[in-house]
């Protein structure tokens, strides 16, 4: 006898989401050929349920096994790692466990995030949740260096910061058991086997914050000999918060219990704006004088590739401008060296942050090389132009901090899971956000720099747009989490909330 597969369908209001959702739904009937003539049996389904379950274990005890048996190899990896200096030189260690503070006593709560971005996304929640809960220890966690040196300067004194540990049983069982976290909370994608099958074990309360499964990744986790597993690992989790209604249903087709499932909004319109320094405040005050009277525009967050784009919109508008500035923010530091390296040796005048170079006359064009001033610098712009969005196959960037930030935004047409933030943010004011393609960049920029009404517009459409979609997220995250989370998280170590 056939039976209902049953899911929850929650429109966020876009239209662009609405259409994913009903893609998704014809996808998951024509899937799992359902017909509404079937009846529906609870019996079976809990049957074919347990049957999952049993079938999701015998996969988790072979990755366990796999995991166990490559742990060596993972090992030699992240010496490899280090020595070409993907991995801290002096906690590369903490990858496998191994940790480097000691820990308070009382609960703990950890955050983790694999990189800047969702990092940056987690602090503010953060933040929240110290003030609510002060006699909770926190501890952050992020697998990559470049996170690292950005992040630790933005929690608060009395967070514990440490690198994740890879998930292998051998580093996994250490750490839980070393931390004994009473809740973790995941950002976005960081979906691990031995990390959230053992936490469960441990009575660990689980939660997944700014959830999201790429297509690419949805279907991988689709897969018949994997989708057992999936299911086995959401089933853990106490509370999933999805960024998108396109990204609920994706967790509602891999058999993820819909009544975990909450909406918010996305945590990236909660990033606030970043601490500075007073050398480093005192560098940008001299940069926005030396930008004085003259036109600006940046090209944040570019790839390999995208620069060859940018720069020939900078020699176009050289042509009307002739005194323009372009600043250039690629995704990776050592990209922007390259940059700085090749326009010098063909002879064009290029200053460059890492060196502290001056705008001086005849100089158009600087190059940020440096980790975590993406947000500085984009108060000092008034035109932002988001990379990573200009070649096929590209999936775009957060456009939440410039809009933040008050920048007139442009973007390519390749945005891929931040094509829902583009939605929301033009579906509040069309003039928020405009998205081009490469060939048209130059015509967009020119008008901007042309007319000040334009630019004026476009500025204030994104800025409003932004205030309009943050407003209390990371208050509503902290409320879900409360009451979904930190409760039974503190009752099951017997203590009150």
């Amino acid at each position: 006898m056939a039976y209902h597969c049953r899911f929850t369908y929650t429109c966020g209001g876009a239209s662009g989401e609405g259409i994913c959702a009903i893609h998704l739904i014809k996808c998951c009937i024509e899937k799992r050929k359902l017909s509404h003539s079937t009846c529906y049996n609870r019996e079976e389904e809990a049957a074919l349920g347990k049957m999952a379950m049993e079938r999701g274990e015998l996969i988790y005890k072979i990755y366990r096994a796999l995991t166990y048996g490559l742990s060596p190899l993972i090992q030699l990896h992240l010496r490899w790692r280090k020595f070409r200096g993907l991995e801290h030189p002096l906690r590369w260690r903490e990858r496998l466990g191994v940790p480097s503070l000691s820990r308070p006593p009382g609960p703990l709560f950890w955050f983790h995030a694999v990189s800047l971005g969702e990092g940056m996304c987690a602090i503010p929640v953060i933040k929240c949740c110290i003030e609510r809960r002060p006699d909770v220890t926190v501890l952050m966690t992020t697998t990559t260096t470049s996170a690292f040196e950005v992040i630790k300067h933005q929690l608060p004194n009395n967070v514990l910061y440490q690198f994740s540990p890879v998930d292998t049983p051998g580093a996994i069982d250490a750490f839980l058991c070393y931390w004994k976290p009473s809740a973790i909370m995941l950002m976005e994608s960081e979906l691990w086997p031995n990390l959230i099958i053992g936490a469960a074990k441990n009575q660990i309360a689980l939660a997944l914050l700014n959830a999201r499964i790429s297509a690419k990744s949805y279907d991988s986790w689709s897969q018949p000999f994997v989708n057992s597993l999936t299911s086995l690992m959401l089933s853990k989790f106490l509370l999933i918060l999805p960024l998108s209604t396109t990204q609920a249903i994706r967790f509602q087709l891999l058999q993820c219990p819909p009544f975990i499932i909450n909406f918010c909004g996305d945590l990236k319109y909660a990033v606030g704006n970043i601490d500075t320094n007073e050398g480093d405040q005192r560098a940008l005050e001299e940069l926005q004088v030396q930008l004085m009277n003259r036109k600006v525009w940046m090209a944040s967050s570019i790839h390999k590739g995208e620069e060859k784009v940018m720069l020939g919109v900078h020699s176009a508008l050289k042509q009307v401008h002739p005194d323009i500035i372009t600043i250039i923010v690629p995704r990776h530091p050592q990209h922007g060296k390259q940059i700085a390296l090749e326009l010098e040796k063909d002879g064009v005048r290029v200053a460059l942050r890492s060196r502290h170079d001056k705008l001086m006359p005849g100089t158009n064009i600087y190059v940020v090389d440096t980790l975590g001033e993406l947000q500085k610098f984009y108060r000092l712009t008034p035109i932002a132009v988001i990379g990573g969005s200009f070649l096929p196959g590209s999936a775009g960037h957060n456009i939440s901090e410039a809009a933040a930030a008050g920048c007139a935004i442009l973007t390519g047409p390749y945005i891929g899971h931040f094509s829902h933030m583009a939605t929301q943010m033009q579906r509040l004011n069309p003039l928020s956000i405009l998205q081009v393609s490469g060939y048209i960049l130059v015509e967009a920029l020119s008008n901007l720099l042309s007319d000040a009404k334009l630019l004026e517009e476009r500025q204030e459409a994104a800025k409003q747009a932004y205030h309009a979609l943050s407003c209390g997220i990371t208050k509503n995250v902290c409320c879900f989490l409360d009451f979904h989370v930190f409760r039974v998280a503190l009752a099951n170590k017997g203590l009150m909330l």
